[in-house]
C-alpha cells in the first residue's frame, strides 16, 4: 500500500487504518524517514506489486495566496501525480488501483443549486484552475492495468485535525455565529466515510473516474455553526461579517475563500453504485467528533 502526503491530517488516518488491516504502509514525502520525491527508482520499486496507489500529495490551501503560494499549490500537486504516473509505467506488476485526490471547489459558487458529477458547472480562478489541471495531469495517463479513480474531496471532519478545532475555538470564544451572510452552503465528509470510500474503490472493480466525495446532506454555513455550538453547549454566537473575515484572514494568513465559497456537493456518482454513508448529516458526525 502506497500512500503519497501521508504526513498530514487524512494520510496519517489512513495510514494507521490500512496498518491495522495487515498492509505494510510505504509513505512518499518530502520527510528524510520516507521515500523521497526526487528518487524516481525507489517510487518505482515500492509501486511494483503494490495493492494501491493513494496519492494526497500538495502543499496546504490553508495559505495566502501570493504568487509564491500559488506556484508550491500547483506544483505541489500537478508534478507530483506527473512523477507517479510515470513510475507506474515504469512497474512490470503495478498497482491494480491508484486513487488520486482532487477537489470539491473545482465546482462554481453554488446557492442557486446542488453540483453532481453529471450536472455541475466547473468553477473559474486559481482554485479551480489548480483542481482541473490536477485532474487533466491524472486522467492524461493512460493506463492499461491500473484503474483510476479522481476524488473531488470536500472538506474532511475528524477529531485530530482539519477545520474542526478552529471552528471549536471560535465557539468556545464566544465567535460561533456565522460567516459572512451565513448561506454558503458547506459540503463535508467525515473522515471514517472517506476511508470506506477507499474501501468501496478498492473492492469494485467497475469504477473509475471522477467521484464527488461528500457526505449527500449539506448544509448552510449558518446550520453548521449552529451545530457546533449545540454540541459544545454554547447558546450564543456572535456573527463575523465579510470585511471582517478579511482583515482576518491577513493575519493568520490564509483567505476568506475557505470559508466564502459555497461549495453545495452532492455524491450521485456514489450514491448510484450502492455506497452507504455511516455518516449521512452533519449533526450525527459531530456528534461523533465533538464526544471525547
Amino acid at each position: 500500500m502506497i500512500i503519497t502526503g501521508g504526513t498530514g491530517f487524512t494520510g496519517k488516518y489512513l495510514t494507521q487504518k490500512f496498518i491495522d488491516l495487515g498492509y505494510e504502509v510505504i509513505i512518499i514525502s518530502r520527510q528524510t524517514n520516507h521515500i523521497n520525491w526526487n528518487n524516481s527508482a525507489a517510487i518505482t520499486a515500492a509501486l511494483e506489486n503494490s495493492a494501491m496507489l493513494i496519492n494526497l500529495a500538495g502543499k496546504s490551501v490553508d495559505c495566502r495566496y501570493n504568487e509564491k503560494n500559488k506556484k508550491e499549490i500547483f506544483d505541489s500537486r500537478i508534478n507530483t501525480t506527473k512523477i507517479l504516473g510515470k513510475a507506474i509505467l515504469q512497474c512490470k506488476n503495478p498497482p491494480p488501483l491508484w486513487i488520486n485526490s482532487s477537489t470539491a471547489t473545482i465546482y462554481r459558487h453554488a446557492q442557486d443549486r446542488p453540483m453532481t458529477e453529471s450536472t455541475g458547472e466547473i468553477g473559474s480562478g486559481f482554485s479551480v484552475n489548480v483542481a482541473t489541471n490536477w485532474e487533466k495531469s491524472f486522467f492524461d495517463f493512460k493506463l492499461k492495468n491500473t484503474r483510476q479513480v479522481a476524488l473531488r474531496m470536500a472538506i474532511v471532519l475528524g477529531k485530530d485535525g482539519g477545520v474542526v478545532q478552529p471552528i471549536k475555538n471560535l465557539v468556545r470564544f464566544g465567535l460561533g455565529g456565522k460567516q459572512g451572510s451565513g448561506n454558503q452552503m458547506f459540503s463535508w465528509i467525515h473522515i471514517e466515510d472517506l476511508y470506506n470510500i477507499i474501501i468501496f474503490m478498492q473492492q469494485h472493480k467497475e469504477l473509475q473516474g471522477v467521484f464527488n466525495t461528500s457526505a449527500p446532506t449539506p448544509v448552510t454555513n449558518k446550520t453548521l455553526m449552529q451545530v457546533f455550538r449545540n454540541n459544545m453547549k454554547m447558546p450564543l454566537g456572535l456573527p463575523t461579517p465579510k470585511w471582517l473575515l478579511k482583515i482576518g484572514a491577513v493575519f493568520i494568513k490564509t483567505e476568506t475563500e475557505l470559508v466564502l465559497k459555497s461549495r453545495w456537493v452532492i455524491p450521485e456518482s456514489l450514491l448510484q453504485a450502492g455506497f452507504v454513508f455511516k455518516f449521512k448529516t452533519i449533526v450525527e458526525a459531530l456528534k461523533n467528533i465533538l464526544t471525547d
